[in-house]
């Protein structure tokens, strides 16, 4: 497994790529801890979205749950493939991860179609606000998972770099638990 200098060589002992990630998803969980805070501050105060909520499309968000939570075991194992040196299966699983992402996406769209085709938009009240802004920024954070993880996956197909197959890993792992924060937030508590 090649690595380079950078990606080795800083003062805590831990991978340079690894802490970067780290210092990411720190940022990222401030934006989201906010967005969420924000959003619960105000079903609290506001028990008419109950009603709101009633026309989101739970089957269509359990069903992204499952997608994710199996992309997230291809991510494992394409961690484990890595650490094996087979980065040929990496990329492969890695792929696969991203085909997760996609399938992500598509139902989001199919559903986004349906909630806006009924007349909920972003500017019919307070929950869609919070709703399509919360899983927008949320299927923002999948589109560039998946973007970075085909980047990598090619990397790791020539068995270069397989360091960062652990990095996009960690990345997909934090865009899979914000959304196990949102599906309950935003479909199941009516």
């Amino acid at each position: 497994m090649t690595r380079t200098v950078a990606a080795t060589r800083n003062v805590t002992g831990i991978p340079t790529g690894r802490l970067g990630v780290w210092w990411v998803l720190a940022s990222e969980t401030v934006i989201f801890g906010g967005l969420l805070g924000a959003y619960i501050m105000h079903r609290v105060g506001h028990p008419e979205w109950g009603d709101q909520a009633v026309h989101t499309n739970v089957w269509a968000g359990g069903f992204n749950t499952l997608v994710l939570l199996s992309s997230s075991l291809s991510a494992v194992l394409a961690h484990q493939a890595a650490e094996r040196g087979n980065g040929a299966r990496a990329a492969i699983l890695l792929r696969l991860t991203a085909a997760g992402g996609a399938t992500f996406l598509l139902v989001k769209a199919f559903e986004w179609t349906a909630e806006i085709g009924s007349g909920f938009t972003i500017g019919s009240n307070l929950f869609w606000s919070f709703y399509y802004t919360a899983a927008g920024l949320h299927g923002l954070h999948v589109l560039a998972g998946m973007v970075i993880m085909l980047f990598v996956a090619a990397t790791a197909a020539r068995n270069v770099e397989l360091h960062r197959v652990e990095n996009v890993g960690i990345y997909w792992h934090f865009v899979d638990i914000v959304w196990i924060f949102l599906f309950p937030l935003l479909y199941i508590a009516k």
